[in-house]
């Protein structure tokens, strides 16, 4: 796997039943963003960054706590 495209972030929160662990493990060029919203389906599930970090497969990844949903208007 290219590093640079590495998972950088975590995402913490929001329902089990609708982000799978697999999900929860994302890369985003910036981690100095406030937020993240990421598509789901007919949702938008969103994230607010946090001060914390976990290790995950022993790399240090920042940790987004989920904050909300929205979903897509047709």
């Amino acid at each position: 796997m290219d590093d640079k495209l590495a998972p950088n972030v975590f995402l913490s929160g929001g329902s089990a039943q609708t982000i799978a662990d697999a999900d929860r493990l994302r890369y985003v060029p910036d981690l100095d963003v406030p937020k993240v919203s990421l598509l789901f389906g007919n949702r938008y599930e969103h994230f607010e960054a946090s001060s914390e970090t976990t290790l995950v497969d022993g790399r240090e990844v920042k940790v987004f706590v989920w904050s909300l949903r929205t979903y897509v208007a047709e």
